[in-house]
C-alpha cells in the first residue's frame, strides 16, 4: 500500500463515508415547495465561512461548484439510465498537459524590466533583453501567492522565450494566465490579451488559429506587460494543450427548476426517461444548536421514471481534495478507513498548518472534508484517476473498488478524485433516493486571545466527526421533516409580512447570512458567534456587521444575537479594550485576538451595541442579558450623549463611502443607543435613570429634525442643504417603542425616497447610484404601511433576478445597472428579515 494511505488518523482530512442503509428506507423529500427568483448564486453547501459552496450559474451543470472566493470547490454528479450518461452537476476540467508550465507546476525564468521599452519591438522574438533582469516567476507585490520576483513599481514587462519541440499549429493549445491589474500578453509578437482594471487567477483561454500559427518548432515567445493602479499586482502565464480520447460525461441533464428555499436548494432534471431531483440541504435550524453547528450538509437524490416503464439506473458523484486546501499547488494525503461498516475517504493537505492563516480570500487548509453516501446494496467508494474513474463508470455503471497503486499527492499534476457510484436496479414509477452528506472536521475553529477554540458541535472535545456523521444518518429522516415545516412556516410569514418577492428574497438570505458564522464556545462556556466579514477586509466578529444581520437572529434565536456580541463585552470588560466606546472588531478571521481594523467606528458600534441589547430584551420580555454588562453600557451611553447628535468626522458601517461630519443618519444612531439604555434601565427598575437618558434622546430628537430639515425631506448631513440619504436607523423608534420622533417625518422622507428610486433600487444618499440591500430593507419598514413596503422591495427583487454580478448575493449594488460595486456572501443580509423582526417586538410591545 502506498504511503499515503498511512496517514496518521490525528492528521486532517477529507472524508467519504458510505452508509449501510437500504433505500427503501429513505425519506422522499417533497419537492411542491416553489420559488420563481433566478438567484444571483445558489447555495449549495453552506455550513461556515469555509465550508461553503454555490452554484454560479443557472443550470447547475455549466460550472463547478465554488467557493465564494470564486475558488473552484469540485463537484461532480450523473446518472447513467439504460447505458446513457447524464451529467447533472459540475463540469469536468479540460484534459490539459503543460506545454509551458505556470508557477503552479514549477517557478519559470523570464526577463524583466521595470521601465518602460522604447517602441513595440520588446513583444518580439528577435529583441534584444540583454539589459533586462532575469527573475523567476511568479512576479508580483508581497504575499501575492508563489511569490519569487517583488515587483512593486507601477509597471512590469516580462518576456518568457522557449522551445517547441514540435509544431502546435494542428494542436488545441490554452493560454493560462493570472493577472492583477491591468494586462496585455503577446505570442508571438500577437496581442491574446488585453483586459481593463481587474484582477484574475488561472484564466484559461484557447488560443485562435492564428497565434497557433506561429507556434512552430524551434524558439518562441510570450511577453507581457501589467499596470498595477492599486494595491496588490501579480503576473504568471503558460501553456497547455488539451489531451483527446478521454472518456468524459459530454451529454447533459435538462434542468426543468431550481428552488431556493430557507433551508434548501432543490433542483429537478430529466434524464432522458426519467425524472431525477437533487437536493442540497444545510440544516441550519436556530433552536438547535448543535445542529447548526455539526459540519454536515446533505445531497439527496430521488429518481423516478416518466413514462411508466421500468429503466436500470446509476448514479454517480465525485469531489476532489480541492475542499480541503487554500491553493491547489498543495501537497495532499489520500487514507481509505473503514470503520463500524462505513468506508470513509480521506484526503487533506500534507502540511496541516492549523490556524496559520487569516485573511479575506482565504480557504482553509487543515481539517477533516467528510461525504458519506447511501446504499450498501449497490455502492461503491473509492480514490481514482480523474479520467479512469469517469470511464469506468460510463462502461460499466459501477467505479473499481480496487485501490489505485498510487495517488499523486501533486493536483496541479495529476488530480485524484473522491468517488461515489450506486446501483439503483430498475427504477419505475416510484421514486427510488439515497442521500450524500458532505463534512468538514476542522479540529480547531477559532482561536480567541490566544486560545484555541474547537467548534460547539464537539461538546468540547466530546464529540468526534465519525460519531457527528453517525447522528446525522441516523437523525436524516427527522431533520428532513423538521427543513421541510421550516420552509414552509417561514416563508409563509414572510410572504404574509412583506409578499411572495419578499419571501423569497428572504429565502435566499437565510443560508447565506448565517453561514457566514462560526459557532464555538469560551472556556467559561460563553457562545461565541464570530461573523467573518466576507468580501470586505476579513475581520472577525465585527459590530457593524451584527448590527444588520440582526433581524434574523433576533427572530430565530437571541441566544445566537448574545453570541454576536458577547466578545465585544468581554474586550472591553477584560480590560483588553480601553477606549470609551465600542470596538469594532476583535481581529481578522478566523484569529480573534484583537481589534486588527485600522480606525474605529465610536458611534456606530456604540449604538449598535445598545440597540441590540434593548432589542433583546424586548424579545425575551427582560433585561437580564443587559444587567449582566451594565457598567459598559453605560460608559458607551455617556459617550454617546456627549458626542452623538452632531457627529465629528467618523466613520460609519457605510464606510466605503469615507469618513463625513454631521452625519443624520448616525445621529439618529446615537438617539437610538441612548434611548435604548433608557428603556433597559427602566426594565430594571432604575426609573431615576430611565427618565434622565430618556429625556436626553428626546431633547435630542427635537434637535435632530431642526437640524436635518430641508424642505421636502431631510438632509444627508447638517450641514449640507440639497442631501438625502435613508434614515434606516430611524426603524428602532417605532419598533422599540420610543416614538420621539414624529411619525410625519418618516412620511416625508418615504414621499420623496419615491422619487429617487432606480430601476434597480434605492440609492444609499445622493453622493452616488449605489445602494445596500440591508438599508433598503430597513428603510422600507419604517414607516409600516406594507404599500411602502413593496413599492422599495420589488426594484431590489429585480436587482437579485437580473443582475449579472454572478455570486453569492452582493449587499453593494448600483441601482442603475444592478451591477455588484463589490461585497458579497456576507451576513448582513440577515438585515432582510427587519419587516419580519417588525411585527415580532410590535407584539412585545403590546
Amino acid at each position: 500500500m502506498n504511503k499515503f494511505f498511512l496517514a496518521v488518523l490525528f492528521f486532517s482530512t477529507f472524508v467519504l463515508s458510505a452508509c449501510q442503509q437500504n433505500s427503501a428506507t429513505i425519506t422522499i423529500i417533497p419537492t411542491d415547495l416553489k420559488t420563481e427568483l433566478r438567484a444571483p448564486a445558489y447555495p449549495l453547501v453552506t455550513v461556515d465561512p469555509y465550508f461553503n459552496a454555490w452554484s454560479y450559474t443557472n443550470q447547475l451543470y455549466e460550472d463547478q461548484p465554488r467557493h465564494w472566493t470564486d475558488k473552484e470547490f469540485p463537484l461532480l454528479g450523473a446518472l447513467r439510465v439504460d447505458g446513457e450518461v447524464y451529467r447533472f452537476m459540475g463540469r469536468e476540467e479540460l484534459p490539459l498537459k503543460p506545454v509551458l508550465n505556470t508557477v503552479r507546476e514549477e517557478k519559470w525564468e523570464g526577463k524583466y524590466t521595470f521601465d518602460q521599452p522604447v517602441g513595440d519591438t520588446w513583444k518580439n522574438l528577435a529583441f534584444n533583453d540583454a539589459s533586462w533582469q532575469t527573475g523567476k516567476s511568479a512576479f508580483g507585490t508581497p504575499n501575492e501567492p508563489h511569490l519569487s520576483t517583488l515587483w512593486q513599481t507601477k509597471d512590469i514587462w516580462v518576456r518568457r522565450a522557449f522551445n517547441l519541440e514540435e509544431d502546435l499549429s494542428t494542436k488545441t493549445i490554452y493560454l493560462n494566465y493570472s493577472h492583477d491589474d491591468i494586462f496585455e500578453l503577446y505570442i508571438n509578437g500577437i496581442q491574446v490579451v488585453g483586459t481593463g482594471y481587474s484582477w484574475k487567477y488561472n484564466v484559461l483561454q484557447e488560443l485562435s488559429d492564428e497565434v497557433k500559427a506561429t507556434l512552430k518548432k524551434g524558439e518562441n515567445i510570450i511577453t507581457a506587460h501589467c499596470h498595477n493602479r492599486t494595491g496588490g499586482g501579480y503576473m504568471d502565464f503558460g501553456l497547455y494543450e488539451k489531451e483527446e480520447k478521454k472518456v468524459s460525461f459530454s451529454r447533459t441533464a435538462q434542468q426543468k427548476s431550481v428552488s431556493v428555499l430557507p433551508t434548501q436548494t432543490v433542483y429537478t432534471f430529466d434524464c432522458g426517461p426519467v425524472e431525477l431531483d437533487v437536493i442540497f440541504t444545510t440544516p441550519l435550524l436556530l433552536d438547535d444548536l448543535t445542529l447548526i453547528s455539526r459540519p454536515v450538509s446533505y445531497i439527496t437524490y430521488q429518481v423516478k421514471s416518466k413514462d411508466g416503464a421500468s429503466h436500470d439506473v446509476q448514479v454517480y458523484f465525485e469531489a476532489t481534495p480541492q475542499w480541503a486546501v487554500h491553493d491547489d499547488s498543495q501537497a495532499v494525503d489520500f487514507e481509505k478507513i473503514e470503520k463500524e461498516g462505513r468506508v470513509f475517504l480521506k484526503t487533506g493537505t500534507v502540511e496541516q498548518p492549523m490556524l496559520q492563516k487569516s485573511g479575506d480570500a482565504v480557504r482553509i487548509d487543515w481539517g477533516y472534508f467528510y461525504l458519506t453516501g447511501t446504499g450498501n446494496d449497490g455502492a461503491a467508494l473509492n480514490f481514482g484517476n480523474y479520467w479512469d474513474t469517469k470511464e469506468a463508470f460510463q462502461k460499466d455503471g459501477r467505479i473499481s473498488e480496487k485501490l489505485p497503486e498510487t495517488l499523486s499527492p501533486n493536483m496541479t499534476k495529476e488530480m485524484t478524485i473522491l468517488a461515489y457510484s450506486r446501483d439503483l436496479g430498475a427504477v419505475a414509477a416510484e421514486k427510488k433516493a439515497g442521500f450524500l452528506m458532505l463534512g468538514y472536521d476542522d479540529i480547531y475553529s477559532i482561536q480567541y486571545f490566544k486560545q484555541n477554540l474547537k467548534g460547539y458541535w464537539t461538546n468540547d472535545g466530546k464529540v468526534g466527526i465519525f460519531q457527528a456523521f453517525k447522528s446525522a444518518e441516523t437523525d436524516y429522516a427527522s431533520i428532513m421533516q423538521r427543513c421541510d415545516d421550516f420552509n414552509r412556516t417561514m416563508m409563509a410569514d414572510a410572504e404574509k409580512a412583506g409578499g411572495k418577492k419578499y419571501a423569497e428574497l428572504t429565502s435566499l438570505a437565510y443560508r447565506q447570512a448565517i453561514a457566514a458564522h462560526k459557532l464555538v464556545k469560551d472556556e467559561n462556556g460563553t457562545l461565541l458567534f464570530f461573523s467573518k466579514e466576507n468580501n470586505s477586509n476579513g475581520s472577525i466578529g465585527t459590530v457593524d456587521i451584527t448590527y444588520p444581520s440582526s433581524p434574523l437572529f433576533l427572530i430565530y434565536n437571541t441566544d445566537l444575537a448574545k453570541g454576536l456580541m458577547n466578545h465585544i463585552f468581554y474586550y472591553s470588560e477584560s480590560g483588553k479594550w480601553t477606549k470609551p466606546f465600542a470596538a469594532h472588531d476583535v481581529g481578522t478571521y478566523p484569529l480573534a485576538n484583537g481589534q486588527t481594523y485600522g480606525g474605529d467606528m465610536p458611534i456606530e458600534e456604540s449604538g449598535n451595541m445598545l440597540i441590540l441589547a434593548a432589542a433583546i430584551a424586548q424579545m425575551e420580555g427582560n433585561a437580564d442579558y443587559a444587567a449582566k454588562h451594565w457598567d459598559v453600557l453605560t460608559v458607551w451611553t455617556d459617550y454617546l450623549v456627549e458626542e452623538g447628535l452632531d457627529p465629528d468626522n467618523q466613520l460609519c458601517t457605510d464606510d466605503f463611502a469615507g469618513h463625513f461630519a454631521h452625519n443624520a443618519n448616525l445621529s439618529i444612531k446615537a438617539i437610538m443607543g441612548i434611548a435604548s439604555y433608557a428603556k433597559l434601565a427602566g426594565m430594571l427598575g432604575k426609573s431615576d435613570v430611565a427618565e434622565k437618558y430618556m429625556s436626553i434622546a428626546a431633547g435630542m430628537a427635537v434637535e435632530w429634525e431642526k437640524m436635518a430639515r430641508d424642505g421636502d425631506h431631510y438632509k444627508l448631513t447638517f450641514d449640507k442643504a440639497n442631501t438625502w440619504s435613508q434614515k434606516y436607523n430611524m426603524v428602532w423608534d417605532r419598533l422599540l417603542g420610543f416614538n420621539l420622533f414624529d411619525p410625519q417625518i418618516a412620511r416625508k422622507e418615504m414621499d420623496y425616497y419615491f422619487t429617487r428610486q432606480n430601476t434597480y433600487g434605492l440609492p444609499l444618499d445622493n453622493r452616488a447610484t449605489y445602494t445596500k440591500s440591508d438599508w433598503i430593507v430597513w428603510t422600507a419598514t419604517l414607516t409600516g404601511e406594507r404599500s411602502d413596503f413593496e413599492a422599495l422591495i420589488d426594484p431590489l427583487y429585480k436587482y437579485a433576478n437580473e443582475t449579472s454580478s454572478r455570486v453569492p448575493i452582493s449587499d453593494w449594488h448600483d441601482t442603475v445597472s444592478a451591477e455588484r460595486m463589490n461585497f458579497k456572501a456576507r451576513s448582513v443580509v440577515g438585515g432582510y428579515f427587519m419587516k419580519m423582526l417588525e411585527e415580532k417586538l410590535l407584539e412585545k410591545n403590546k
